[in-house]
């Protein structure tokens, strides 16, 4: 039976998608899918961050400033610490692990704190809200749902010109 035809089928299918046959990002391109897959990573260390900030700057009876940079911090703290495990659990060194966790994170983590921050400083009364008040969820889980959608096509470029999560997927 001659494979070539499915073969070159196939690898025509995966760099439309960003794929080389390996099944990693191509230098051209990246899939949706792998670039939702990377702001979700992200996004869930920052919503543990920015979620705990939030409760213990509350907790405290912190001002909206001190608050906001508390959550910020550990947003990133949180998002860093993801790729941190993976890239450690690959066998990478210390020093090796958090750059490649500053070069693959900085960015997404940046782009989703700030949109995801402007949004709840824009909706009336959310920085007043207590959280108890579901004005306060509604805000900040509205912010992270724009935050990734603004997010992901920033993650898709950056993944297909080798920069961002792409530098995470060689220790996969």
């Amino acid at each position: 039976m001659d494979h070539t035809s499915h073969h070159t089928a196939n690898h025509a299918a995966q760099e439309k998608e960003g794929q080389d046959n390996s099944g990693h990002i191509a230098a051209g391109g990246a899939s949706w899918g792998t670039a939702m897959q990377a702001t979700l990573h992200c996004l869930t260390g920052c919503a543990i961050g920015e979620i705990l900030g939030m409760v213990i700057g509350t907790a405290l009876s912190w001002g909206n400033v001190p608050t906001i940079v508390l959550a910020i911090v550990l947003a990133f703290l949180f998002g860093y610490s993801f790729t941190l495990y993976a890239v450690r659990k690959a066998g990478l060194s210390l020093k090796a692990a958090v750059r490649v966790a500053l070069a693959a994170d900085t960015v997404s983590i940046a782009v989703m704190e700030l949109v995801d921050n402007l949004i709840v400083a824009l909706t009336p009364g959310a920085m007043d809200a207590q959280l108890s008040d579901g004005l306060f969820w509604a805000a900040l889980l509205g912010g992270f749902a724009v935050a990734f959608l603004i997010t992901v096509p920033l993650n898709r470029w950056m993944i297909g010109r080798g920069r961002g999560h792409a530098v995470v997927h060689a220790y996969h």
